[in-house]
């Protein structure tokens, strides 16, 4: 396993950290300027007044919660876009705005391996990543256990005239959907498996990440094989180590050959350059 990398998200024309500090970030999501809290920013912002349109406002307990507070009227979704794809932006009751900017070194990644791919995108959520990699000539599986995000799927591709695509839309429990697939003798060239720390499948599954993860990656990798182009992990939130999980994608993987790289995923503020720390990730590729 190689030296740990740091994957860094640049600004781009829809979106951008435009400045960050005192446990709180300030985006741009095309128009719309949103302030969100951020653990990680522990140092001082570069301007001491942020003029977002809306702020959210954390629960006072450990369990999450909030609110949304408008400084100006935000529309309820707008469109926003990567590329050729286009899709909407909202502000949703669990604090993020529909998508994670930060993913977009791991999609440009992916896209340069999915010309002519079987891939499959494990907790999907509302398909900006399954239309990137389609858009690229991948055939795609997209899983995810909410029927609301995979309803906004269908929508970002109908937003991004990609209705006709060969995306197959799945409200299905990620970890049951796999074993399924196992079974059935099946085989991806990619998987993206974007898990959270804890959720619930269609017909009240339990996902745990540090529980079930183990197992649903020893299924994923039952689902590759010799000529398999990647596998890509990203873990939020949770107490463990970039290290960690890149042990556990090279044991269970290692089989296959090829190689493993771990590291931490970053977005770049335009402010001052500096980085600010989301996720950590593993991938498996040859």
């Amino acid at each position: 396993m190689s030296d740990l990398l740091t994957l860094v998200a640049e600004p781009w024309e829809d979106w951008g950290l435009v400045d960050s500090g005192d446990g709180r970030k300030l985006e741009r999501y095309g128009p719309v300027q949103v302030i969100r809290p951020e653990p990680q920013a522990m140092w001082s912002p570069a301007a001491p007044d942020w003029p977002a349109d809306a702020e959210f406002l954390p629960g006072s307990d450990e369990e999450g919660g909030g609110r949304w507070v408008q400084h100006r009227p935000v529309p309820a979704s707008w469109p926003l876009a990567r590329g050729a794809v286009r899709f909407h932006a909202s502000l949703t009751p669990f604090r993020h705005l529909g998508f994670f900017p930060d993913m977009a070194p791991q999609w440009d990644w992916m896209r340069a391996r999915a010309d002519g791919a079987e891939i499959m995108n494990l907790f999907g959520y509302t398909g900006v990543g399954t239309l990137l990699l389609s858009e690229a000539g991948a055939r795609m599986v997209h899983v995810d256990a909410s029927k609301k995000s995979v309803e906004g799927g269908r929508a970002n591709a109908a937003l991004s005239g990609l209705s006709e695509r060969p995306i197959r839309w799945l409200v299905e429990d990620a970890a049951k959907f796999t074993a399924r697939e196992v079974r059935r003798g099946r085989r991806y060239d990619g998987i993206l498996l974007d898990p959270p720390k804890f959720g619930r499948g269609p017909t009240g599954e339990v996902w745990r990440l540090e529980e079930h993860l183990a197992p649903l990656l020893a299924d994923c990798r039952r689902l590759l094989d010799e000529n398999s182009r990647f596998l890509v992990l990203t873990v939020y939130a949770v107490r463990m180590s970039a290290l960690a999980i890149g042990e556990l994608v090279r044991q269970t993987l290692g089989d296959l050959g090829g190689t493993v790289e771990c590291g931490e995923m970053a977005v770049r503020e335009e402010r001052r350059s500096l980085l600010l720390p989301t996720a950590i990730f593993a991938r498996w590729s040859r």
